[in-house]
């Protein structure tokens, strides 16, 4: 039996917030018995908690798998304190029918940490024809997505909603307009107009967020909203929720950490989908996360080559990195800086993604899977990336100093990371 000693127990699902020891045998949570204790971590001064659950990440396998594999990306995210982690299908070839999500399941069956994968919506992901959402299910599909490529056709999304509703699955949706986005680099704004670049405008990501929340009233079905950005974004989202409509919605550590400034120093690191927006924007996301409009914080975690990052800012491929930073920036930004109490982090990092996901994780009670971060909140540490455990280095937070450090993880009862 592993005892962990000691720590400050934050679990947001059974209301728990107390020193006290968490006793683990057999890769559950168990109550105090006669079993001998194998193995003790001192937990004093440290906060114990259920394993982060991330519902977006980008593992480019198959076909891109130099960026990013299923195992090393599973040691990224055991490093950053996540024990399950859900994978998007926009691989080569996109993950959109029974064979490519059984490969991923059986091959993901022996990573360090519970990764699981969404199934594509579309064939291909090219927002026309709809996949067999049953047959993806029965497959082990955990979700739906074509996440990388909105689907701009409101009739395939209606369609795609009402199936994912029969079927019980939830669709979650990349809102951008494509013909207003293209492959523009920046925010629309004073960024790009200082640039002399075109940008993309806010209007596409909330004119398609109003249109999918219609539809899942329309149909009274549910859609999740992924990587929220802006202002108007999260108010829409806020009154779809007073309105009655099943939404849930997301947001990444760099929506409410950076703005578009980031693009002067950072450059193509700082390039992201939906691109960093304002400032007024940035607010509006910390206060989404406040008051419940914004359901959890994801990672959008996007590897890329140096060289993919190295052609330029309108050149350079969108996306950064994210599992080894997520912790510590959202402690460092919303507990540190914005008052968010430790409950609100971790209900925001794990339990509120499991539940949205219907997985039995993000809780750390007797009789649970026994999926544990602890972590120090207060340690301050600076960001290298030469250090990460991901494949891919592309992140604008380097040299940064943050507050939060991971100093294990444990998943069903194993410790996989150990921050020392």
């Amino acid at each position: 039996m592993l005892l962990i000693r000691g720590g400050r127990v934050v679990d947001p699902a059974s209301g728990v917030d107390e020193v006290r020891d968490v006793f683990i045998a057999h890769g559950d949570i168990v109550d105090e018995n006669d079993s001998p204790v194998v193995s003790v971590i001192d937990a004093t001064g440290l906060v114990v908690a259920p394993g982060l659950v991330d519902m977006h990440v980008h593992f480019r396998d198959p076909g891109h798998t130099y960026k990013e594999d299923i195992y090393s990306g599973a040691h990224a995210a055991a490093a950053g304190g996540f024990s399950v982690v859900a994978s998007m299908p926009n691989t080569d070839p996109v993950i959109d029918n029974i064979d490519r999500v059984e490969t991923f399941v059986r091959r993901a069956s022996s990573a360090l940490v519970n990764v699981v994968t969404y199934g594509a919506v579309t064939v291909g992901e090219k927002g026309k024809e709809l996949t067999d959402f049953i047959a993806l299910c029965d497959a082990g599909a955990i979700a739906l997505s074509d996440d990388g490529m909105p689907i701009d056709d409101e009739e395939v999304m209606r369609h795609a909603l009402k199936r994912a509703k029969h079927v019980g699955m939830i669709i979650s949706s990349h809102c951008e307009y494509s013909d207003m986005v293209k492959n523009y680099a920046v925010n629309e704004g004073k960024i790009s107009r200082q640039l002399g670049i075109p940008g993309r405008p806010a209007e596409a990501e909330e004119l398609m967020i109003e249109r999918d929340v219609r539809l899942a009233k329309e149909i009274d079905g549910r859609v999740h909203i992924a990587h929220v950005s802006t202002a108007r974004s999260v108010d829409i989202i806020r009154q779809a929720k007073k309105n009655g409509v099943a939404v849930t919605a997301e947001t990444c550590p760099q929506y409410f950490t950076l703005t578009e400034d980031a693009i002067l120093e950072k450059g193509a690191l700082a390039r992201v989908n939906p691109p960093l927006r304002t400032e007024e924007d940035r607010l509006a996301i910390i206060e989404g996360l406040r008051d419940g409009t914004l359901d959890c914080i994801v990672t959008d975690h996007a590897p890329h080559s140096d060289e993919e990052k190295s052609r330029g800012l309108e050149n350079s491929l969108s996306g950064m990195v994210g599992l080894e930073t997520s912790l510590a920036l959202t402690l460092t930004k919303l507990y540190h800086e914005n008052g968010f109490s430790l409950a609100d982090i971790i209900n925001l990092m794990s339990t509120r993604p499991a539940h949205i996901l219907a997985l039995a994780r993000g809780r750390i009670a007797v009789g649970d899977a026994a999926d544990v971060v602890i972590f120090d909140p207060d340690e301050e540490w600076t960001v290298d990336p030469g250090k990460f455990h991901s494949r891919s280095h592309n992140t604008p937070f380097g040299g940064m100093k943050l507050k939060g450090r991971v100093k294990y993880t444990i998943v069903s009862g194993h410790i996989v990371y150990r921050g020392d």
